[in-house]
């Protein structure tokens, strides 16, 4: 199977999409459950008649572990590469289940909930290194297949909360124990090869990616991350509050609303996974460029169109942005070269928690202006995207140098 990318010049093996598959798979069912505990707030506030400050408190130890842990897994399995850590994190999100479904108190919430976000932290930064692996050169298409994993189970996990546990009760949340076993048994495959390809003696491969000063890759990690602020707290605009947008502005019905909130996340989940390949075919500071800073004028149109052209609008926004991230990913990847689980841990993190802590901000301010203002000073927020102009281009067509890479090692 050839790999046809620029990026992928000079990779010596093929694309392995069964261990893409296998790791897309893996993050639906981890995002699934992840996405289950903000949908089942409603039941424990009733069964344990939790104050909406012992709410935030769950999120808190929620997010906290599954955010701000993930860097520093990333950071450890970077230096003594762990194989099998992927079945260990979901291990965790699955006794994470159990004590939920079983817990009697409020302190049993915030532990299994921490373990919850515990296995996530583990799952995304070793999963994200497998896909670089798997990838055969074609890092963006790899990126993209393993993220609209996730972006599927974000929007399959409040459903399956509606259909399942509010009807059934908190021992009903034992029944997604069996997705978490599912993935180990998917993840001990992965593990396997994983395991495989880390005992091979590495081969020469052709790197065209050329080294910064380290005052421009920190400035470059500087402006990403801006970059990462900018998507995600729009993205927390529209799919925590477009429902009441649309409710409040054009007076529809509930059911009409959520449909719209569905275009939305289909587009979402288009736009990565086409991201990413675009990414390796034109290159990916292009795509960063465009995705964020070309939907300002979208976004600025957004409050004022009518209904059937916001339908277009947000479909058109939520495609582009998208279509960022897996470009994003890749692109301070190659920066940090021989850090995946760092970087790839670091952004994740800050992608989960700038989307939790964008959603309660703009709920803060929703309550104060209106949700139709707050909508209105967020169509700006795409206009940090202007910093992509200093994103330095990083990839060095027609100059690549040959680099070998020492046995055992477990770098991509």
């Amino acid at each position: 199977m050839k790999t046809n990318s620029a990026a992928g010049k000079g990779s010596p093996e093929a694309t392995s999409y069964k261990v893409l598959g296998a790791i897309s798979f893996s993050h639906f069912l981890n995002d699934t459950i992840q996405s289950l505990m903000l949908a089942i707030y409603p039941l424990f506030k009733t069964d344990f008649h939790l104050s909406f400050a012992q709410i935030g408190l769950i999120t808190l130890a929620f997010q906290c572990t599954a955010s701000l842990l993930q860097p520093i897994v990333g950071f450890y399995t970077d230096r003594h590469p762990k194989p099998f850590s992927l079945v260990a994190g979901m291990g965790c999100t699955l006794v994470g289940l159990l004590t939920l479904s079983l817990a009697e108190s409020f302190p049993m919430v915030l532990l299994a909930a921490a373990m919850v976000g515990t296995g996530s932290s583990i799952f995304h930064p070793e999963s994200a290194r497998v896909a670089r692996m798997a990838s055969g050169g074609r890092h963006g298409l790899a990126q993209s297949i393993f993220q609209v994993g996730g972006n599927a189970g974000s929007a399959t996990g409040p459903l399956l909360g509606a259909w399942i546990v509010l009807p059934h009760g908190q021992r009903s949340i034992a029944f997604f124990s069996l997705f978490a076993l599912l993935a180990m048994i998917v993840l001990t495959g992965v593990g396997f090869w994983y395991q495989h390809r880390h005992r091979q003696p590495k081969k020469l491969v052709v790197e065209a990616v050329q080294q910064l000063p380290r005052h421009r890759v920190l400035s470059t990690l500087a402006i990403l991350l801006a970059l990462i602020f900018s998507k995600f707290f729009y993205v927390a605009s529209i799919s925590s509050y477009l429902i009441f947008y649309l409710i409040e502005h054009y007076g529809i019905g509930t059911q009409d609303a959520q449909y719209h909130l569905f275009y939305f996340l289909f587009s979402v989940a288009l736009g990565t996974l086409l991201g990413g390949p675009i990414g390796d075919r034109i290159g990916r500071r292009q795509v960063i460029w465009v995705s964020i800073l070309g939907i300002t004028p979208f976004t600025l149109a957004l409050p004022y169109v009518d209904l059937s052209t916001s339908v277009a609008l947000t479909m058109i926004i939520g495609f582009m942005l998208s279509s960022a991230f897996p470009a994003i990913m890749v692109y301070a990847q190659e920066l940090f070269p021989g850090k995946i689980g760092t970087i790839s841990g670091l952004f994740y993190g800050l992608a989960f928690g700038l989307g939790g802590i964008g959603a309660a901000v703009l709920g803060q301010l929703a309550d104060l202006w209106g949700i139709v203002m707050v909508y209105k000073v967020c169509s700006f927020l795409p206009l940090i995207g202007l910093l992509a102009v200093f994103l330095p281009n990083i990839r060095m067509e027609g100059h690549p140098t040959k680099t070998p890479q020492a046995p055992g090692t477990a770098q991509a």
